[in-house]
């Protein structure tokens, strides 16, 4: 009797190691399916209204920095041109769009930082930008550094960080002129709205190119590093890594360097051309 009852026990045992084992196995699977890595198709969120970086044309193509990195970082992971459809996103949806899963990955100069990183995951930086201050050319002597931005009108841009980071972080008692996104920004500052608009240096020189004949002028004076991220879903792993793999490859074979040449060059802009340090993929 005792014998049959440990028969019983330790087939027990074993079809409940069998059901367990099908259930991770079926876990690992759902988690690869999920992962960006391996897709055949992505949809990826960019900016519509940042010049240089993200824009959108009249006929509704995108164009620009992020753009470029966006089909190189597809081409990389094998995704067919035909496969890469760009979706816009604002810096206030970026977020949300991820976690629904209406967007893939997000390449919209997107900083990486603690508070994002509680929701979505990154890939990268594939670039480290730094905040700064664009002004009229007939500001540029009054306006030299952040502490300047004291009682001037600075742009803000809702779920951007770059105003936070001069008022709340710097202590600068800028005055916020709150604006629909960086195109708005940029037509505050050369009708004369706005006083200057501060964020990324790239975004600066992308809006400074735009406006050549805007008389406008980077105050080259930055004060932050802004790490620029993949953003994809949380805790993807796999994706990341293979995101990781193709900026490395970007840099090492001359195509970063080649890009960042092509769309800020113009503006006087110095970029860094050696690959970022990644941030890691957790």
């Amino acid at each position: 009797m005792v014998e049959v009852r440990a028969r019983r026990l330790a087939a027990a045992v074993l079809a409940a190691a069998a059901v367990l084992g099908a259930g991770t196995a079926c876990g690992i699977a759902d988690a690869r399916e999920d992962s960006v890595a391996g897709k055949d198709a992505l949809v990826i969120g960019v900016n519509g209204d940042q010049p240089g970086l993200g824009e959108r044309r009249d006929d509704g193509s995108f164009t620009g920095f992020d753009i470029d990195v966006a089909k190189e970082i597809a081409r990389r992971m094998r995704v067919p041109a035909a496969g890469v459809t760009f979706r816009r996103v604002t810096s206030a949806t970026r977020e949300k769009m991820l976690q629904d899963g209406d967007v893939d990955l997000v390449v919209a100069s997107y900083s990486i930082t603690p508070e994002r990183k509680v929701k979505v995951s990154f890939a990268g930086p594939y670039y480290v930008a730094h905040q700064d201050i664009l002004v009229r050319r007939s500001e540029a002597r009054s306006i030299r550094n952040i502490d300047d931005l004291k009682g001037r009108r600075l742009c803000r841009v809702p779920g951007s960080v770059s105003f936070p980071r001069v008022h709340d972080e710097q202590g600068v008692a800028a005055l916020p002129v709150e604006t629909s996104g960086y195109a708005d920004c940029l037509t505050g500052l050369t009708g004369g709205r706005l006083d200057a608009v501060s964020t990324d240096d790239l975004i600066l020189a992308g809006l400074a190119a735009k406006a050549s004949r805007g008389g406008l002028t980077l105050v080259n004076a930055p004060f932050t590093d802004e790490p620029y991220g993949v953003g994809i879903r949380k805790g993807d792993v796999d994706g990341c890594e293979a995101v990781n793999k193709a900026i490395t490859r970007m840099y090492q074979d001359g195509t970063a360097p080649r890009l960042l040449d092509k769309w800020f060059r113009p503006a006087g802009l110095k970029a860094t051309t050696t690959v970022p340090q990644f941030e890691g993929c957790v």
